[in-house]
C-alpha cells in the first residue's frame, strides 16, 4: 500500500457505509468491509476480546458499532460496498488491477466505478 495519501478529497461514504465509517474511521472501515462484507455478523456488546471482529477493530470500536443506532449488535448482512471500496482503494493509490483482484471483480467494473465516482 502506498505510504502517502493523495491531495484529492477522500471519497464520500455511501449511506450503507456511513455508519461503519462513523464508528471505525475510513481506513479501518475499508479493512472491516473487505474482511466481513457480504455476511451476517454478531457484534458482542461486551467487546468479546477473542472475536475476529475485536482482533481487527479493537474492543472499543466494536462496542461503538454495537451501540450505533444503524448497526446494532446483530447485523443482518454487512454490505459488500464494492463501489465505495473501489473508490477508496483508488484514492489510497492502489492500481486498477490490484483493486479488481481485491474486490474479486473485473478491471472494467473497477474503471467504471472510478469514472462514475470522479468529481468533475
Amino acid at each position: 500500500m502506498p505510504s502517502t495519501l493523495p491531495a484529492r478529497p477522500m471519497p464520500r461514504a455511501s449511506a450503507q457505509v456511513a455508519p461503519y465509517v462513523e464508528c471505525l474511521g475510513a481506513e479501518l472501515a475499508v479493512q472491516f468491509l473487505l474482511r466481513f462484507g457480504g455476511a451476517e455478523l454478531y457484534i458482542p456488546a461486551n467487546g468479546g476480546a477473542a472475536s475476529a471482529l475485536c482482533a481487527l477493530v479493537g474492543a472499543e470500536a466494536a462496542a461503538r458499532m454495537a451501540s450505533h443506532h444503524r448497526i446494532g449488535q446483530h447485523v443482518r448482512r454487512v454490505p459488500l460496498a464494492r463501489r465505495w471500496l473501489a473508490l477508496m482503494l483508488h484514492w489510497q493509490g492502489h492500481s486498477v488491477a490490484q483493486i479488481a483482484r481485491t474486490l474479486r471483480t473485473t478491471d472494467v467494473t473497477v474503471r467504471n466505478y472510478i469514472n462514475e465516482g470522479r468529481i468533475a
